[in-house]
């Protein structure tokens, strides 16, 4: 296991100070001059090595006729080229001693025997050279946090925690926009592949050793190295979560695997074991992926699984009551004391039974602020699920009907919204348990939007919120019984 980043044989693959490219041209509709184009959109600051047989300059960057010709050895090679141009590529590479390559390239072993022939090959010319390939059939790296992103879309949103190491290219890239929309961020995320060098465990490795990654998450079609793999994860489970997607246990799945990455992948029950057996959460689906990703790297640790449920309105109230019951968590009663306080708060048709449903918010402030303060302070309660109904289009109406102008409205709105946001995202901090919204509306609403990029997770539904508390919890309990080995 490395002990810091650097002696990672991944690491000038995802921080690399400067690059060269195959594949690129002025022809915008090819590949690599797309990739190309994501590089220099994100503003990597280290130079660019363009390599072409004909143009002089490709992007607005110097060409090169040769790899030979570079005026220095760069960390890192990106490789776009049709298959049959690959293997002398790298061997170039090797001569110019450049130790590091992403082969975006297919026409590998995915395609069977003649393609496991060229891989061997591209293989053998990697270890003569002992040159760190991430690839071939891989869409390789994107590092926000080096504004560094050779896939072919551009970033979106901000730099974040949640690392990814998956057999799927799409996976690195098509998830900008969704982790963004959702509150999340890649720190690193990684596309290994057919893995004819580097592979799963050694991404591993690498977010596990990571600082920016908080949370660390697997896109799973068969795993070469089975020991080597059990043993990186349950170093790593004490200090970071790990959540994994398997998709190569049924049939389908294991044929979709073979002609994808040439992956071979074995029955569903076993890579169950293995992550029981290494502490891994494993979610079921991608959407399960990345909500287990942002509970886990954002919540503080729960002291248990007892969840408090908040509404103003009783459907809500009995969907989230009934998905924490079908994910395994408890609905305490609330103590004497705290129904007492909460009467101050609640117009009397309201429910002080957990959920507490007000049927009717009285006021912005106490349901955002006073009613949790309340609810978190019950020593019964572990965790709270507040549902969550943007209180933007209340606050418009109140407005309008006091007569303040349009000019006024939006800046008097925003204050409101950021008074509001700001008291809720101190109750984690003040209580340090774990707090969940829940909403039927847009995730992109203000308020919503502002509690995301705060650290408080809001989930599209009840479901996907109380899973989330679940793997959160489970984690948790995994950590525990882990570290207490650790000490036996």
């Amino acid at each position: 296991m490395i002990s810091r980043l650097e002696e990672s044989p991944l690491f000038r693959i995802a921080c690399p100070r400067h690059i060269v490219f195959f594949g690129a041209s002025n022809n915008f509709n090819r590949m690599g001059s797309i990739m190309l184009s994501s590089i220099q959109s994100l503003g990597f600051e280290g130079p660019i090595y363009p390599v072409h047989p004909k143009e002089e300059t490709v992007r607005g960057l110097k060409a090169y006729r040769s790899v030979m010709d570079l005026p220095e050895v760069p960390d890192l090679s990106i490789i776009v080229l049709p298959t049959e141009l690959v293997c002398d590529a790298l061997e170039e590479c090797g001569q110019k001693g450049i130790k590091h390559a992403i082969v975006v390239s297919g026409g590998f072993r995915e395609l069977g025997p003649e393609g496991e022939v060229r891989q061997e090959r591209l293989a053998s010319i990697a270890k003569k050279y002992e040159i760190k390939v991430l690839g071939p059939n891989c869409l390789g790296v994107a590092n926000p946090h080096h504004k560094f992103n050779p896939t072919p879309i551009e970033l979106e949103g901000r730099p974040g925690f949640v690392g990814l190491a998956s057999q799927s290219g799409s996976f690195i890239t098509q998830m900008f926009n969704y982790l963004h929309l959702h509150g999340m961020g890649f720190s690193t995320a990684f596309s290994v592949g057919n893995e004819a060098i580097l592979d799963l465990v050694d991404c591993l490795e690498y977010l596990g050793a990571c600082p920016k990654t908080k949370v660390i998450t697997l896109y799973i079609e068969g795993i070469r190295r089975g020991k080597d793999f059990m043993r990186v994860a349950r170093d790593i489970v004490g200090r970071k979560p790990i959540v994994a997607l398997y998709v190569g246990g049924s049939d389908t799945g294991k044929k979709a695997s073979l002609s994808h990455t040439g992956a071979l992948s074995g029955p569903d029950e076993i890579y169950d074991a293995v992550f029981k057996q290494c502490g891994i959460i494993r979610a079921r689906t991608l959407v399960e992926l990345f909500d287990f990703a942002l509970a886990l790297g954002t919540l503080p640790p729960p002291k248990g699984n007892r969840v408090a449920i908040q509404t103003h309105s009783g459907g809500p109230g009995a969907t989230a009551a009934d998905a924490c019951g079908r994910a395994g968590l408890q609905l305490p009663d609330l103590m004497p004391r705290t129904v007492e306080r909460l009467r101050a708060y609640l117009p009397h048709t309201a429910s002080t039974s957990n959920p507490v449903d007000l049927t009717f918010s009285k006021n912005n402030r106490e349901y955002f602020s006073g009613i949790p303060d309340v609810l978190l302070s019950d020593d019964q309660v572990d965790m709270l699920l507040i549902y969550m109904l943007s209180p933007v289009v209340f606050i418009r109406r109140f407005l309008r009907e006091g007569g303040i102008g349009e000019s006024e409205l939006e800046r008097l709105e925003d204050t409101a919204v950021k008074e509001l946001t700001r008291m809720m995202l101190d109750l984690p901090k003040k209580y340090r348990k774990p707090v969940v919204g829940y909403t039927f509306r847009s995730l992109q609403e203000k308020m919503t939007r502002d509690l995301l990029e705060g650290g408080i997770p809001i989930y599209p539904d009840a479901e996907r919120a109380a899973k989330a508390l679940a793997a959160h919890v489970r984690y948790h309990q995994i950590k525990s019984e882990f570290h207490t080995r650790h000490v036996e």
